[in-house]
């Protein structure tokens, strides 16, 4: 169980700090699909893929103390930023977490600074990749309508996983 909580820490840390509930939740999922030891269970939800355990670990957290959940008002919405405390970074240490995947660290510093909107696409993409491409392109603007994603975004986000599958040497 806190082997679980220690590598999300070191998915935060990794990444310096990660701004938004919503873009912590999606790098996380995308690291599991590119074959990352993550092991909560992500259903699709009204972001695209949701985790309700991550959801958890993340407040047990910060109620901890491993890290630090500052909201801010940005006037018609709330947003969060996470970053690790020095507890978090002993606990890492603990778990046996801290040595560097450079792989991974590689992919959670590119996910980082891409858009929330992006990797809600880019999710959701890896969500239905089983599908053929227009019936993929399809699920999108159907489950995605408000989003208002173009064929280009779609295209971009499956050129992104394919940049995303290299750095962590997957091969599909």
């Amino acid at each position: 169980m806190f082997r679980e909580h220690a590598k999300i820490l070191r998915a935060i840390q990794c990444s310096g700090e990660i701004v938004g509930r919503k873009k912590l939740q999606k790098m996380i999922y995308i690291a599991k699909k590119l074959n990352f030891p993550f092991e909560e269970k992500f259903e699709f939800h009204f972001y695209g893929p949701y985790s309700e355990e991550l959801t958890l670990q993340l407040e047990e957290l910060i109620n901890m103390g491993f890290m630090n959940e500052i909201k801010e008002n940005k006037g018609s919405y709330f947003q969060y930023r996470y970053r690790l405390t020095e507890s978090g970074e002993e606990f890492i240490k603990e778990w046996g977490v801290s040595e560097s995947n450079p792989s991974l660290d590689d992919c959670l510093k590119s996910m980082n600074e891409k858009t929330p909107r992006f990797l809600e696409l880019v999710s959701t993409v890896l969500y239905f990749e089983s599908l053929p491409k227009d019936q993929l392109v399809e699920k999108i603007f159907q489950v995605k309508s408000k989003q208002h994603y173009t064929l280009e975004e779609i295209d971009a986000a499956i050129e992104y996983i394919g940049i995303l599958r290299e750095k962590a040497g997957v091969f599909c």
